[in-house]
């Protein structure tokens, strides 16, 4: 037989789907299809339909569709309902609902699959099954790639994070013997000013470098240069403050000026490769009305492992102190009454063992609670309207003293073309004039650390400062559940692990 194409269309011949085996234009085999329905005789069962060079063979899909082979009339007829058949079985395989969305969604996977069935109009000698597996084109040679990628690339990060390790402690010996330089020297300003678009509160011992003000000598001694390149990138900084462009240094200096440094919203690995490597994620969306009313609040978190090694009939000792109420719930192949009874994560049968360098979830929690007594950081905005516009009071609270909050940014919204005009502050301020937003950095909230205020006026509206948004990370969770042990299952034997944790926020709003 020849073959000539193979198309899903509607009950008025119009194509969802057409693949052609021999050479047609697309008008040609539209205008096939087009003549399809009229051919038909209502009333009457048929397979197929004949006009003086084509034979229609098909099939109904469905309700609405039809499922059509376009072959010549000195084809084998037994051989095209054999065909079509065939293509019968395989659509379902990919589209479960025979509806025009569904055919339209997956449409490239069928051309590949009908290119299985037929070549060069002539039909292959193949089952549904080796169709679907010649689609999906899996190669074990291309999966041992990637995973020999994976643990190189794995590898490569944790020497890269231990010799940042080794420069950190030696630029602390360094300074320690007293043969580092300083580079940044601060510079106290009054209440209320604003340095190139930045603010800094003075007596805050946790802020970003202070640039002194214009118009004020600076006795800042120079940090070493190694080209007036540098001299160049920092007018040019200057340039694009001065015009309203927000800057966020990639690196922020933290705890009074010393050389510890932790980049931006990015939480470093705990610890070198090992045996086991865990990971612990959460994340909060959370919902405030603006008197303090928590309108919703949803936790979610999970734990991963990936064993490294060949001996990987291990456990894990949970340490679960929640009283929150979060509810836990374990993997179908972990052994649940395990977990219940002694707090302990195993397999259901002790002989298996975890897949090798592969991320496996072993347990995950929610929490969805009304319950404002749980809300780990409170903002509370206190606008009222005055003689000289509005004055606003914000002010944070950490109610959540386990916690150590990194990066906390609250953005605030402000009226569009006005400069607020801060009187106190804790942290950092910035005004970001294009985005309308005035954005106040804390580098951290923690127990020693657990509230501050920002004051400022501006002209405006009670309601012009809302909706409230809130950023942070952290390295502890806020569900008190902790892996603090990896055991073989024969012999009680420690294993070596490391353990990732990251506390970060997906939407945290006050409205």
């Amino acid at each position: 037989m020849v073959l000539l194409a193979a198309a899903v269309c509607t009950h008025a011949g119009k194509a969802i789907l057409s693949r052609q085996f021999v050479e047609m234009t697309r008008i040609r085999i539209e205008a096939l299809l087009a003549a399809f329905p009229y051919l038909m005789t209502i009333g009457k069962q048929h397979t197929f339909v004949e006009t003086d060079s084509i034979r229609y063979v098909y099939q109904p899909l469905g309700e609405l569709l039809y499922m059509v082979l376009l072959t010549t009339k000195n084809s084998n007829i037994l051989e095209d309902l054999e065909t079509l058949r065939l293509f019968s079985q395989v659509i379902p395989k990919y589209c479960p609902v025979l509806e025009k969305s569904e055919i339209s969604e997956h449409c490239f996977d069928l051309i590949f699959a009908f290119d299985e069935i037929v070549a060069l109009g002539y039909r292959e000698d193949v089952t549904p099954t080796q169709i679907l597996t010649f689609t999906q084109m899996y190669s074990r040679e291309e999966e041992e790639f990637r995973t020999k990628r994976r643990i190189q690339e794995r590898e490569a990060r944790a020497k890269g994070i231990k010799k940042a390790r080794e420069l950190q402690q030696a630029r602390r010996e360094a300074e320690r013997s007293g043969n580092k330089m300083q580079a940044f020297s601060r510079t106290s300003s009054t209440p209320g000013s604003i340095i190139a678009d930045t603010i800094v509160n003075p007596r805050t011992p946790k802020m970003a470098p202070i640039r002194p003000s214009s118009g004020t000598s600076s006795s800042r001694p120079k940090a070493l240069k190694l080209h007036s390149r540098g001299k160049e990138v920092e007018d040019f900084v200057d340039k694009l403050k001065s015009e309203g462009e927000t800057i966020i240094p990639a690196f922020v200096m933290r705890r009074g000026g010393s050389d510890t440094t932790t980049k931006t919203n990015v939480l470093l690995p705990s610890g070198d490769d090992e045996c086991v490597q865990l990971c612990v994620k959460e994340t909060m969306s959370l919902t405030c009305s603006r008197d303090g009313g928590l309108l919703n609040m949803e936790v979610l978190g999970k734990v991963t492992a990936q064993v490294t090694e060949n001996n990987n009939r291990i456990c894990l000792i949970i340490n679960n102190n929640d009283k929150k109420g979060f509810e836990l719930k374990t993997h179908p192949n972990i052994d649940k009454k395990l977990f219940t009874d002694e707090s302990v994560i195993g397999l259901k049968n002790p002989e298996n063992s975890f897949p090798l360098n592969q991320d496996v979830l072993l347990l995950k929690w929610r929490l969805q609670t009304t319950d404002k007594s749980l809300i780990p950081l409170t903002i509370t905005c206190w606008p009222s309207e005055g003689v000289s516009g509005c004055d606003v009071i914000m002010e944070y609270e950490l109610q959540e003293e386990s916690l150590e909050l990194n990066n906390v940014v609250i953005s605030i919204p402000v009226p569009t073309g006005v400069a607020p005009v801060i009187s106190d502050f804790d942290g950092e301020c910035e005004h970001d004039r294009k985005q309308n937003l005035l954005m106040w950095r804390l580098p951290i909230i923690d127990a020693n650390n657990m509230s501050g205020c920002l004051e400022f006026n501006i002209n405006g509206q009670p309601d012009n400062f809302f909706p409230v948004n809130v950023s942070f990370v952290s390295k502890r969770n806020y569900c008190n559940v902790q892996v603090t042990k990896v055991i073989h299952v024969d012999g009680d034997t420690p294993v070596r692990f490391s353990s990732e944790t990251s506390f970060v926020v997906d939407k945290y709003q006050i409205l």
